[in-house]
């Protein structure tokens, strides 16, 4: 196929611009990622560009399984398969595993990545140490102050020097003593993927040298939500060739209480003087009255790179406005519209989406739904990789791989029961603290912690023992069915014989079949390992679970809903103080 049929005059363009800076400003719904695969095609197919030597990076899984996809069916499944498209975070993940131990930090490359629930475990942990009062200094307070300095590239130590006041310096130590208890686990979380990355880069010049050979072409999607620490990594690595293909819309930045920095789009120009700039503004997806409302609503933005988006699609219906006297009443109108344009078949439950700002505002939407009985998803609702019984498992996996990661190793060490309760836990850890061992490492040696009880020391021994003998190298979904079987945890989920537990058994099987539908999609054999499976579940944002296909009604958040595209949308809660706040 021709690489530029059914393509516009400006999309053309942008796809067979040569080498140096690019910058294409994307409106919404004005095809950037068929232009982002298409400019790779070209690359590949008529520059002679080797696929390994292009990298390609989204902001979520599911954006870089759809171009996968789309890449595989334009260059053929070997080629696509050599190329690097992925997010941030996993590249970072594969820069770190390859070099982390050049940085002397005590991490190895078999560290674990810690998500929210893990980082909440520990930053509760330290704030017990610290003795600091929970209800002044909560942990999700903490770790958002953590995480912002992160992202600014603030370590510790720089944060404490210019800490102001009582809050920050109470974050500054917990800052200090959380990063502590992160390299004894041999753990990142989110963010240190990020800013490892970038100390990996500036401090090592063998490895950035490597990397700025290989990717002569390096291309990056939603541009306008990078934060200062992916700004930093795109520049270093661009900085030999200077390809640099950016896409963005600075219309569309919304991640600012995230740590997006609008001025990494926005200063492009400034920061790359010989860049061409392409605007895409015709729209493939939208009603000419709804071009109109975003384009009434975004001219008041300051700062904007100026463009208007156009169509050539009808003018479509006049978007409704709704007057509810309250939050029951607006649940209400939205479920008889739903429920009256489905009754004659004309639409499907999975044609219409329910935004708001907040997830709170969902409740009564849900509860009036449910009383329709009208099917419907939570995006970003109670996950499957959150349920106890997966994260348990979780657990066991990366203690396979990690034995350092104490927060895993916690959690699981009394899972199923073996009475090993939280005073032994405590004695256990206090030894640990004491003789300056990691919590693993005074499992092994049990027999030195005093004052335990004999049935204790033996249950530990038989643990370690069934850790031991399970092989991590063996595909995912063998290494999950050893460590339900090995570990006791199907067999004690079917004598405990009550409906929760039958449910329990039965999304601990649909793990293994994730795992095997894990193992199907790697085109690299090599890629078929635990720790690939694992930096998949925990780097999933809330949409890489969103099934398109499922018949039922979509409700998620405005952030969670972007680049979507649904028949009917209802717009909810605009309440002055709710949207805008």
């Amino acid at each position: 196929m021709n690489i530029l049929d059914g393509l516009n005059d400006v999309q053309k363009m942008a796809i067979e611009h040569g080498d140096g800076p690019l910058l294409l400003l994307a409106g919404a719904g004005s095809g950037k990622t068929r232009v982002l695969t298409h400019r790779i095609a070209y690359l590949v197919r008529e520059k002679g560009i080797p696929p390994m030597n292009i990298l390609a990076v989204t902001f979520t899984n599911k954006a870089a399984d759809e171009m996968k996809i789309r890449l595989r069916e334009l260059i053929g499944p070997v080629q696509s398969g050599l190329l690097w498209v992925s997010t941030f975070h996993s590249a970072c993940v594969r820069f770190l595993r390859g070099d982390i131990e050049k940085l002397n930090l005590k991490y190895n490359r078999n560290f674990t990545i810690y998500d929210t629930t893990d980082q909440m475990v520990l930053m509760k942990q330290v704030l017990d140490e610290l003795k600091l009062d929970t209800k002044r200094f909560s942990a999700g307070a903490m770790i958002s102050a953590i995480s912002s300095a992160k992202n600014n590239l603030k370590d510790f130590e720089s944060y404490a020097k210019s800490a102001s006041g009582f809050f920050e310096q109470k974050v500054s130590d917990a800052y200090k003593q959380y990063q502590l208890h992160l390299r004894e686990n041999n753990a990142l979380d989110f963010d240190d993927l990020l800013v490892l990355t970038v100390r990996l880069f500036e401090e090592c010049p063998d490895v950035i040298g490597f990397y700025q050979d290989k990717f002569r072409h390096i291309l990056i999607d939603e541009y306008q939500d990078t934060n200062h620490a992916q700004y930093r990594i795109t520049n270093l690595l661009a900085k030999k060739h200077r390809n640099i293909c950016v896409v963005g819309d600075d219309d569309q930045s919304i991640y600012r209480w995230r740590g997006a920095d609008i001025r990494n789009i926005l200063d492009f120009e400034r920061d790359y003087e010989d860049a061409m700039v392409y605007r895409l503004e015709q729209n493939y997806r939208s009603t000419k009255n709804i071009l109109e409302a975003a384009h009434n609503v975004v001219i008041n933005n300051i700062r904007r790179k100026e463009k208007k988006l156009w169509t050539e699609n009808e003018i479509g219906q006049k978007i409704a406005c709704y007057n509810a006297s309250d939050e029951k009443g607006e649940a209400q109108f939205i479920s008889d519209i739903i429920g009256k344009l489905c009754s004659d078949g004309r639409y499907g439950y999975n044609d219409f989406a329910i935004l708001y700002r907040m997830n709170a505002q969902s409740r009564a939407i849900e509860n009036m739904l449910r009383v329709n009985r009208i099917p419907y998803t939570v995006v970003g609702g109670l996950k499957f990789y959150e349920r106890m019984e997966i994260k348990d498992i979780i657990a066991y996996l990366r203690i396979l791989l990690n034995r350092n990661d104490s927060i895993s190793l916690e959690r699981i060490i009394n899972v199923p029961t073996r009475h090993i309760g939280k005073t032994t836990i405590n004695k256990l850890k206090e030894f640990a603290y004491t003789e300056g061992y990691t919590l693993y490492e005074t499992l092994e040696n049990v027999e030195l912690v005093p004052d335990l009880q004999n049935r204790a020391k033996e249950a530990i021994k038989k643990f370690i023992k069934v850790i031991e003998v399970i092989n991590p190298q063996k595909n995912p979904s063998i290494v999950i069915k050893d460590v339900l079987d090995k570990t006791g945890y199907i067999q004690a989920l079917q004598e405990e014989n009550t409906i929760e537990s039958q449910s329990r058994i039965e999304n601990s099987k649909e793990l293994i079949s994730e795992a095997v539908e894990f193992e199907k999609r790697q085109e690299n054999p090599q890629e078929v390992t635990l720790a690939s499976f694992l930096e998949g579940v925990t780097l999933k944002s809330d949409i890489d679970n969103w099934n398109e296909q499922e018949k039922k009604v979509s409700l998620m958040t405005l952030h969670s809903s972007k680049g979507l595209e649904f028949r009917i949308v209802f717009l909810t809660g605009l309440d002055e103080g709710i949207f805008p706040s």
